[in-house]
């Protein structure tokens, strides 16, 4: 298994193959005309690919607050290749490479960061507009 950071030439493709055939649950960023503002969104983060072999097996994309926190925001693994750690590790590089940030992960998917022992703290809400 090797985690490196995102290389757009070599891995935009692939990547983008990954999140689709992940479904309609991720299809806000690769319907319509949505591709092309996460593939730059990819570019402007801080994004990490796992691959065993030459197979993407896994990525995380997290936004830097400027220098405060890391916020995780997508955190993905093919199915075949999950209960192997993967994401783990994924989560591991951020707080390696960005030791002095407090991490924090926008998720709907709590029980997997309650079985890393992640701690909830707060949560989050949408802002909508005329309510």
């Amino acid at each position: 298994m090797i985690i490196r950071k995102y290389n757009k030439e070599h891995d935009e493709d692939n990547l983008m193959a990954l999140i689709k055939n992940e479904g309609q649950g991720w299809s806000c960023y690769w319907a319509d005309n949505l591709s092309e503002k996460y593939k730059a969104a990819l570019k402007n983060s801080i994004t990490y690919v796992a691959f065993e072999g030459d197979v993407l097996c896994g990525y995380s994309r997290s936004i830097d607050d400027c220098g405060f926190y890391v916020y995780v925001c997508d955190l993905l693994v093919r199915p075949e290749y999950r209960r192997k750690n993967i994401g783990k590790r994924l989560m591991e590089c951020i707080y390696e490479d960005y030791p002095e940030r407090i991490v924090f992960v926008m998720s709907d998917i709590d029980e997997y960061y309650k079985k890393l022992g992640y701690k909830r703290e707060g949560s989050i809400f949408e802002v909508t507009k005329g309510i």
